[in-house]
């Protein structure tokens, strides 16, 4: 088994690791994170993979570059998404089934005149 093939066996592993916590985990932070360790995953498995005769292949790793700058971009965006989110309504997650008719006519919490 050579390294670069190493990388792709654990980039998959960090892939499945992040899909499962995506689809079991219902904090939305937690959420975010996962769905991060699966765009690491896939990083790691696109630079493992980019291996032409023994030397990388640039064109792969420019991609890999890129990808890291657009996912802290919008990793930071989710972030002040979910702090929003729960400024909003007060809970982390997006199960509405227990929303309760106050909390609809009032979506601010501590502010019961409703004046902005």
């Amino acid at each position: 088994m050579t390294v670069p093939l190493l990388y792709a066996f654990a980039g998959a592993m960090l892939w499945g690791i992040g899909l499962f916590g995506f689809i079991r985990l219902a904090h939305l932070l937690r959420r975010l994170i996962a769905f991060n360790l699966t765009g690491s995953g896939t990083f790691l498995v696109l630079v493992g993979l980019a291996q032409h005769r023994g030397e990388a292949d640039p064109v792969p790793q420019a991609l890999v570059l890129t990808g890291i700058v657009v996912a802290i971009a919008a990793t930071a965006l989710a972030v002040v998404l979910i702090r929003r989110y729960f400024y909003l309504t007060g809970r982390t997650d997006l199960d509405a089934s227990d929303e309760s008719p106050e909390r609809a006519q009032n979506p601010e919490p501590g502010r019961e005149d409703g004046q902005v």
